[in-house]
């Protein structure tokens, strides 16, 4: 997969003057670059008519799945149904998409706002931040149309074989005319209490290297596979959702960057930590390998915002305290929905210890499941995929040493301890997810 990383240059005056005239925006004045975004561009554009967001999409994320005028049809039927989403400016002819000179633009209103994490957020906050990502859900079901003739059903977005699951009365999904691979809706099971018992552990050696567990979908391997857990290079990029990661990709992979590590001429207390971090994560491998999620307990999928974290949120910068846009949607797309707000929630409401906020946790999910409708059992199946895909995920180290990017550096302390934390006290976590 391609890595993108552009110098943040503001486009070319001509450029600017040709986008703030298509869109009725007045004569450009200033173009700031914003904080570089992971696969796009973004400015802030001061013109003779106030200040907007101008975005430059480079494509490349293997995670879009809608063309960039879907996804802003969806923006903006979901800001007419009163949600903050701010939708980009259309020029005479009603297109938001600006191609010049083989390029792709959009020009937003600006927010004023900042972004706050689950930290900064109340008890009572965190109930209406999960609100608000259940009424996303919801919204976008009503939004994004399964029909595969755009100006069949005006109002609706062509979802060809990306359409989402209907759900019944039962919690039961049809899958008929869905494409295969997408795994709409499957039936879940009855929750365990806690973990499933530890029935064929194996014993790990006392030292040394760790040999691979015999998977529990699959014999054990001879070597690594090629192309498996080590080509996702992204964050919050989940396996497919009929997919859950494989314990030896991911014992190779961590024998990868082991390696990358002892080459390392001069060590830094980064390296250190990341060492230890990899051999603790083998050992927890080992122990844990046989508590894979089982492939038939898939939460049931839709639309989803599929990037919905605290950077994809602005909120008020005075009070009340209250979202003002959910913003970059370049990743909506057909997801196992529980998922999201798992994976949401994890991001919102980490501690720098590395554990979770479970008070707010638990207030955020109540809210979810009844905006949603969502079960019990439904988090419950979701909150073991996260635990799982965290376990096996080592995006920020793939970054630091494949890619010599050190953005996520910052992070890596926090989120390498989540998964130790989340280990030890996952009764705690699934009843805060799931009560």
């Amino acid at each position: 997969m391609r890595h993108v990383s552009p110098t943040n240059a503001p486009p070319a005056a001509r450029t600017l003057s040709i986008l703030t005239r298509r869109y009725g925006a007045g004569e450009p004045l200033s173009c700031e670059p914003l904080d570089r975004g992971l696969l796009n561009r973004g400015y802030r554009l001061s013109t003779t008519r106030g200040s907007y967001f101008l975005k430059h999409h480079l494509d490349g994320d293997p995670q879009t799945v809608l063309p960039l005028a879907a996804r802003h049809r969806a923006t903006e039927a979901l800001a007419a149904r009163g949600l903050p989403v701010v939708a980009p400016l259309a020029d005479r002819a009603g297109r938001t998409v600006a191609s010049l000179d083989g390029r792709s633009y959009a020009l937003h209103p600006w927010v004023d706002g900042h972004h706050r994490d689950g930290g900064e957020l109340s008890v009572p906050q965190s109930h209406r931040l999960g609100d608000l990502l259940g009424r996303v859900h919801a919204q976008l079901e009503h939004v994004i149309g399964a029909d595969r003739d755009v100006d069949a059903l005006p109002g609706t977005i062509s979802a060809g074989a990306f359409a989402p699951a209907r759900t019944g009365a039962a919690g039961s999904a049809s899958t008929a005319g869905a494409a295969p691979g997408t795994a709409l809706g499957t039936a879940l099971g009855t929750a365990s209490a806690a973990w499933p018992a530890d029935r064929g552990r194996a014993r790990r050696p006392a030292d040394g290297p760790v040999p691979a567990p015999r998977a529990p979908h699959g014999p054990a391997p001879s070597s690594c596979r090629a192309g498996a857990a080590g080509q996702r290079l992204l964050p919050s990029s989940p396996v497919a959702a009929t997919e859950t990661a494989r314990t030896e990709d991911t014992l190779c992979l961590i024998d990868q960057l082991l390696a990358r590590i002892r080459r390392t001429s001069r060590r830094s207390c980064f390296d250190e930590l990341a060492e230890h971090r990899l051999r603790e994560r083998r050992r927890m491998l080992y122990d844990h390998g046989h508590r894979r999620p089982d492939r038939a307990r898939i939460p049931a999928s839709g639309w989803v915002h599929g990037d919905f974290h605290p950077l994809n949120l602005i909120y008020r910068s005075a009070s009340p305290v209250e979202p003002l846009a959910i913003i970059d949607w370049d990743r909506l797309g057909v997801r196992p929905r529980a998922e999201e707000a798992v994976r949401a929630a994890v991001i919102f409401f980490l501690r720098a210890d590395g554990g979770l906020d479970l008070p707010k946790v638990r207030a955020y999910a109540r809210a979810y499941r009844q905006s949603t409708g969502a079960g019990a059992d439904e988090l419950d199946a979701a909150t073991r995929r996260v635990w799982w895909e965290r376990l096996n995920d080592f995006w920020m180290l793939r970054w630091h040493y494949e890619l010599r990017d050190h953005r996520a550096d910052p992070q890596f302390a926090a989120s390498s301890a989540l998964v130790v934390w989340w280990t030890r006290h996952a009764v705690a976590v699934r009843d805060a997810f799931s009560d």
